[in-house]
């Protein structure tokens, strides 16, 4: 399984951002056919050496190759441009994908 995990910071306005994100963005994000799950987590707490996030969001795929068609289709690229829109409220958001493996 495969994670791609954004990090959002304080937006500069809340309530635009919510709005779009819940009304927009995760509707968007949920058509994409390969994707099995999609959290997010709230005001969660830093750790040691971690800056503190207004939410985290987290998107499951089977694999990489999953994730990659996903990503790499028309749906999936207006996915990306409306990232665009959200980082006019959360300039300084980050995103890495990780390798999940049940240990």
């Amino acid at each position: 399984m495969v994670r791609f995990m954004v990090f959002y910071p304080q937006p500069n306005d809340v309530e635009a951002f919510e709005r779009h994100y819940f009304e927009v963005h995760v509707p968007l994000a949920k058509k994409l056919p390969s994707l099995r799950r999609y959290t997010v987590s709230r005001n969660p707490r830093p750790g040691r050496g971690t800056e503190p996030y207004f939410m985290i969001a987290e998107l499951d795929w089977d694999d990489m190759a999953s994730l990659e068609q996903d990503f790499s289709s028309p749906l999936g690229q207006e996915i990306a441009r409306d990232v665009d829109t959200l980082s006019a409220w959360c300039p300084d958001l980050h995103s890495m994908i990780v390798d999940i493996q049940e240990v």
